[in-house]
Parts: structure tokens; C-alpha cells; sequence
């Protein structure tokens, strides 16, 4: 039997998501070797002692932003997906997610992608076999809307998805109106992703 959500329960969970947030944004303005705990205590209102009793230390917390942002994108990427019966409407939908996400999400992006090696060697390999499951679901999805008669060709897939990767996650932290501009930024980079993927040799 699940013992009942206390008060006090709820308000530690809050506080563990106000940490996660404050490393995410402190970590992507000035890197992970420039941050401190105490700087992240201080930015939520505590000492930095005391946030030891939501995470092990600093690496961990590295571990808890990237781990859950990219667990995030695998279990909303099959969410979406599941959802459309569909191939090219599966694909617009897996494009649309993530480009959302990805303008929702910008920091915690920025630090995965320049603070990985940071991360504790379990960590780190969970990480990689989280993007390795996304990329799949998303080499899967692609597969039908280039039909080859020997199979599909999977190296090009891969490359197709990774580089539609970039164009996505580069824009929100080096364009400085693509967040203001969220929902005209939105339709471009949807638009961009689409033909990029479709794109025929």
C-alpha cells in the first residue's frame, strides 16, 4: 500500500524542482565548472549545505538535469507518436514536440550538449542509451517516408535525424528572438525540419 502524499512531501519535491531548475539555468549561462552549490542554494533561498538533502553534490544534480531531460524526450516522443496512425502526420508530430521542446527547454539543451563529460560514468551511459532510444523512435518513424527496395539505409537516417537535431536545438540559444518569437519561430523551424527530412537526394 502507497503511503499518502504528505504536505511536507510535496513541499521537498517542489524545492528538489526549484534546484533542478536553478542548476539547469546556472549551469547553462556560465558552464558546470563555473557553478558552485552554493551558487545554486543561493538562487532558490538556501544555504548550499543544504542542498545535500535533495542531491549527493554538484555532479549529481548534472546528472538529475540531463538524465530527466532526456527522459523527458523519449517518453514524450512515444506519447506523440503513438498518437498518429499516419507515418508523414507521426513524423510532423515527433518535429513539432520536439521543436517545442526545445524552445521550452533551451538551457537544459545548452548544457547537454557542452557539459556532458561532466557527468558520472553511470550517468553518462544513461544518458547516451536515453538519446540512442530516442533517435531510434525517430530513425523508425522516418524509415516509411523513404521507402528503399534493399531496406531502408540506416547510416542515412541516422544523419538525416542528428543534423535535423541541430537545426533544431542550436536556434533557441543562438538566436536571440527565437524564444520571444515563440510561435513564429515554431512554425519556421517546423517547416525547416520537415523539408529537411523529406528532402530527396
Amino acid at each position: 500500500m502507497t503511503s499518502p502524499v504528505t504536505a511536507r512531501d510535496r513541499a521537498k519535491a517542489e524545492r528538489s524542482d526549484a534546484i533542478l531548475h536553478a542548476a539547469a539555468r546556472l549551469f547553462a549561462a556560465r558552464g558546470y565548472s563555473g557553478v558552485s552549490l552554493e551558487d545554486i542554494g543561493a538562487a532558490v533561498g538556501v544555504s548550499g549545505p543544504a542542498v545535500y538533502r535533495h542531491f549527493a553534490g554538484k555532479q549529481a544534480l548534472l546528472g538529475a538535469v540531463l538524465v530527466k531531460v532526456s527522459e523527458d524526450l523519449v517518453s514524450g516522443g512515444r506519447r506523440v507518436a503513438a498518437a498518429a496512425d499516419d507515418p508523414g502526420e507521426r513524423m510532423r508530430a515527433l518535429i513539432e514536440f520536439h521543436v517545442e521542446f526545445a524552445l521550452g527547454n533551451a538551457e537544459v539543451i545548452q548544457v547537454q550538449d557542452r557539459d556532458v563529460a561532466f557527468l558520472s560514468e553511470t550517468d553518462r551511459a544513461e544518458v547516451r542509451r536515453l538519446q540512442r532510444t530516442y533517435i531510434d523512435l525517430w530513425m523508425d518513424t522516418l524509415a516509411p517516408l523513404h521507402p528503399m527496395p534493399e531496406g531502408p539505409d540506416q547510416d542515412e537516417l541516422r544523419l538525416r535525424v542528428q543534423a535535423c537535431f541541430g537545426l533544431i536545438n542550436s536556434t533557441p540559444h543562438s538566436t536571440r528572438t527565437a524564444v520571444r518569437r515563440r510561435a513564429a519561430t515554431a512554425a519556421v523551424l517546423t517547416a525547416m525540419a520537415d523539408a529537411a527530412l523529406r528532402a530527396t537526394i
